[in-house]
């Protein structure tokens, strides 16, 4: 399969949007622990996509270059030793909502593996793309992510320019909008709403299930960005580290363009796969279980994931 450049996209921005540079505070010390120390960074400017990589965007790609998503894949049983056999099967991680309140430490309650769940099937066999074309692409592992960046002529964003521009050029707010996460009872993005994972509410009154939004559903952020919180968790290039490095110790020294490029550096080393810095949260994400929709927040999510709540968009430098 060509992975060539699309051509005509190596260097163009349509559904791009201009990020300045500048030097911002990485980083919160009011919430999770592997969002600190708080410190100063420098990226340079960049284009960003307004949007997550859309389901009708990938499909262009997969029709181009025949590409096959990790999760369509057969598994290779040497990758899963404590796995059985018969169960390694294509597929991915599929949330279910429960009847009631659960142990919220075992997250095999909502999470469960669901054969030929894919990006063309993201809620499972019995689920299509029909009206899903302008929502975020999903069941997509990093590999892929980096394929469609690859063909786009772009790149997966780092750590710091993701949270860079999610800011919109709001130093230090809790939310990409400000501090206040419903300003005069708006719903600014795409989030869980009720007690997680048992009782999903929309205006106030119970929704049978949760799940994504067309992109550009709720309003953009000060650079024009589209779900920077909310909707979908998006892959970065980084590999994952449980803290943030240590402030440099004078103001004039400052990280520019920092990134986490080797897999050394990555304290998760046990792990079979590596793991990636995903940020922005989902709509699976709630106060009471995984309050990270915030451009501080930060996860790290194995490489070899795919879920129907992770997504991605690209960069151009």
């Amino acid at each position: 399969m060509s992975m060539a450049a699309h051509p005509g996209t190596a260097s163009s921005t349509r559904g791009m949007v201009r990020i300045p540079g500048g030097t911002f505070l990485m980083g919160t010390a009011d919430f999770y622990p592997e969002e600190r120390p708080v410190h100063p960074v420098t990226v340079d400017g960049f284009w960003m996509d307004a949007h997550p990589v859309t389901v009708a965007e990938f499909r262009r790609f997969v029709k181009a270059t025949g590409y096959v998503t990790v999760a369509e894949r057969a598994l290779d049983p040497a990758d899963y030793p404590d796995a059985d056999p018969a169960a390694l099967v294509p597929g991915a991680l599929v949330f279910r909502m429960t009847p009631g309140p659960v142990d919220l430490d075992d997250w095999r309650q909502w999470w469960s593996y669901a054969p030929d769940a894919c990006w063309r099937r993201p809620l499972g066999s019995d689920s299509t793309l029909n009206g899903r074309q302008l929502h975020p692409v999903t069941q997509v592992a990093y590999e892929d992510a980096a394929a469609y960046a690859a063909w786009a002529g772009k790149g997966l964003p780092t750590e710091a320019e993701w949270e860079f521009a999610a800011r919109g050029g709001l130093e230090s707010a809790v939310f990409p909008w400000g501090d206040e996460f419903a300003p005069k009872g708006r719903r600014m993005a795409n989030t869980w709403h009720g007690a997680f994972p048992w009782q999903y509410l929309q205006a106030g009154k119970a929704r049978s299930t949760p799940g994504t939004t067309p992109v550009r559903t709720y309003p953009s952020n000060g650079y024009g960005l589209y779900d920077v919180a909310g909707n979908v968790w998006e892959w970065t290039c980084d590999y994952f580290t449980p803290r943030h490095r240590d402030p440099a110790p004078k103001a004039c020294c400052a990280p520019r363009n920092p990134r986490v490029d080797h897999q050394a550096e990555n304290p998760a080393g046990a792990d079979r796969f590596p793991r990636r810095v995903i940020k922005g949260g989902s709509h699976l994400c709630a106060p009471n279980y995984c309050l990270r929709y915030r451009p501080a927040a930060r996860q790290g999510q194995s490489e070899d994931s795919a879920t129907c709540h992770l997504g991605f968009r690209c960069v151009l430098r």
